[in-house]
């Protein structure tokens, strides 16, 4: 899940509340389609994420075939196509520094709906993913941080927003964030691992 390749041209997440309807959508879905990659696994609280990639058609068939093990247990979902490369690098784990400039904060309640505003975000104004966290440790909420110019940050936030209004928890602009507060930033997110200096 390196870089934007390995992902091909579409990208879905399913989002269940249990580990063996997880399991059992995610073996469906690459048995009925062709797929560059399949990410699967638990997150905080006790929900199974199944993450796929690869051709348009080909995600779309996986998506259909997890669907017709029924929805009952699906909390969220996301298709989308053409992911901007920022996100994929985000999704992979990859960090931006920022420098002083302006931050944008979008927090969901889940993962698929933060993963959608990222998306969004990226593709409407220019700015950077500093970072995407996804529910492990945050109770299956979910949580970006976007850095540039005072007014792309404003607009990557509009637009990240507007993509998912149901799910939007909450939202911040920041206007030059402070060096201190940015140091707090580039580590791990998590109080225990600032206190220990991580």
């Amino acid at each position: 899940m390196a870089d934007a390749v390995s992902f091909g041209t579409a990208i879905a997440l399913l989002e269940y509340s249990s580990i063996a309807a997880g399991i059992e959508a995610g073996d469906a879905m690459v048995k009925r389609a062709m797929l560059q990659v399949i990410h699967a696994g638990t997150v905080h609280p006790g929900k199974y994420l199944v993450l796929v990639g690869g051709g348009v058609a080909d995600v779309e068939e996986a998506v259909d075939a997890a669907h017709r093990l029924g929805l009952d247990l699906l909390v969220d979902e996301l298709f989308l196509p053409d992911p901007h490369p920022g996100l994929v690098a985000g999704l992979a784990g990859a960090r931006v520094a920022g420098k002083g400039e302006s931050l944008g904060v979008v927090e969901t309640d889940s993962v698929s709906a933060v993963i959608l505003a990222a998306d969004a975000g990226l593709k409407g104004a220019r700015v950077d993913l500093r970072q995407i966290f996804l529910a492990d440790g945050l109770g299956g909420q979910g949580y970006l941080l976007f850095s540039g110019a005072l007014v792309e940050v404003e607009a990557a936030v509009e637009q990240a927003t507007a993509r998912i209004p149901v799910e939007l928890k909450a939202w911040r602009v920041i206007a030059q964030l402070h060096d201190e507060m940015n140091e707090n930033l580039l580590g791990d997110g998590r109080f225990a691992s600032r206190l220990r200096g991580e």
